[in-house]
C-alpha cells in the first residue's frame, strides 16, 4: 500500500470513529430521577449497568413518596427541582398524575413490596407467625417505629385498629420522617421497626424477623412515570423499561421485591 493510500485509510477510519463518538454523545441524555426508599437498593445496583449500555447519565434525588419533609418527592416537585422519572408508591404517583405533574399513560407498575418487622441484631426475636402473635409482640415492646410513607400510614391508621391496640400504641409507637426505620432500630431508639422489607434489607445492625402474617399484610405497589416537565422523556422511558425488564429481575428479587409482569394492572 502506498503511503498516501495508507494515510487516507487511517484518516477515513478516524473520521468514522469520530462520527460514532459524536453520534453517541448527541443521543446521550441526562436523566433526573426522584425515587423513594422502596426500590432504592435494587435501583442503585441496576443504574450503572443502564448507564453503561445506553450512555445516558442518571442523576438521582432520594426522598419519601409523601409527607412534608424537605426531601419528599411532592415537595421537591413543588420547589421546581428537575425531574424526568418519578419512582414511588403507586397511589402517590397516581395523585401526581391527577395533579397534572406526571404523564398519565407513562405509568408503569414495577414491583410489589411487603411490610416486614425488624429488631436490633442479636435482640430476642418475637413470634410474628399470626396476627395474635404480632399483637402480643407489639404490646410487649417498649418502643415501636414505623415510616412516614405508605407502610407507616397503613400500620398507624389501619393495622393498630385491626388489632385493637390503637390506644396502647399512642405513647410508644412513633412515625419516623425521612430516615429509614431500620436505622432507628439499629441505634436502639426503638425495639421493633415496621417498614417495607426492601427498605429494611440495606440497613446494617438489624435482624429482619420476616413479613407480617397474611391477615395483617399490606402490599405496596411501587410505580414509575414520566414527569410532565421532563426534558428527556424518551431517555426516561428507556430507564423505566430497563427497570421492568427480565434483566432487572434478580436485583429486584434480591432486595425483597416481587416484580410485576409487564402489562399487569393493579
Amino acid at each position: 500500500m502506498r503511503p498516501s493510500t495508507h494515510f487516507r485509510t487511517l484518516a477515513l477510519a478516524f473520521v468514522g470513529v469520530l462520527v460514532l463518538v459524536l453520534a453517541t454523545t448527541a443521543s446521550a441524555a441526562e436523566i433526573h430521577v426522584m425515587i423513594s426508599g422502596g426500590l432504592t437498593a435494587a435501583y442503585k445496583a441496576l443504574v450503572p449497568e443502564f448507564e453503561r449500555k445506553t450512555g445516558h447519565k442518571v442523576v438521582t434525588a432520594y426522598g419519601p413518596s409523601m409527607g412534608t419533609t424537605v426531601n419528599a418527592i411532592p415537595v421537591r416537585l413543588e420547589r421546581g427541582e428537575p425531574a424526568d422519572v418519578l419512582i414511588m408508591v403507586g397511589y402517590a404517583l397516581g395523585d401526581l398524575i391527577k395533579q397534572g405533574k406526571v404523564v398519565a399513560d407513562s405509568r408503569v407498575d414495577l414491583v410489589k413490596s411487603p411490610i416486614g418487622i425488624a429488631v436490633k441484631s442479636g435482640a430476642p426475636r418475637p413470634d410474628i407467625s399470626s396476627a395474635d402473635a404480632v399483637k402480643r409482640a407489639l404490646l410487649s415492646a417498649k418502643s415501636i417505629a414505623y415510616s412516614d410513607s405508605a407502610s407507616g400510614v397503613y400500620v398507624s391508621t389501619e393495622m393498630f385498629d385491626k388489632l385493637g391496640i390503637a390506644a396502647e400504641m399512642k405513647d410508644k409507637a412513633r412515625k419516623i420522617p425521612a430516615t429509614p426505620v431500620g436505622e432507628i432500630v439499629a441505634h436502639d431508639e426503638a425495639e421493633i421497626g415496621l417498614q417495607q422489607i426492601s427498605e429494611l434489607k440495606p440497613v446494617a445492625g438489624i435482624d429482619i424477623i420476616g413479613p407480617l402474617p397474611e391477615p395483617l399484610q399490606k402490599i405496596t405497589v411501587f410505580s414509575a412515570g414520566i414527569a410532565t416537565a421532563s426534558k428527556s422523556p424518551d431517555a426516561g422511558k428507556a430507564l423505566i423499561s430497563f427497570l421492568g425488564s427480565p434483566e432487572a429481575r434478580d436485583a429486584l428479587v434480591n432486595s425483597g421485591l416481587d416484580p410485576i409482569p409487564a402489562g399487569a394492572t393493579h
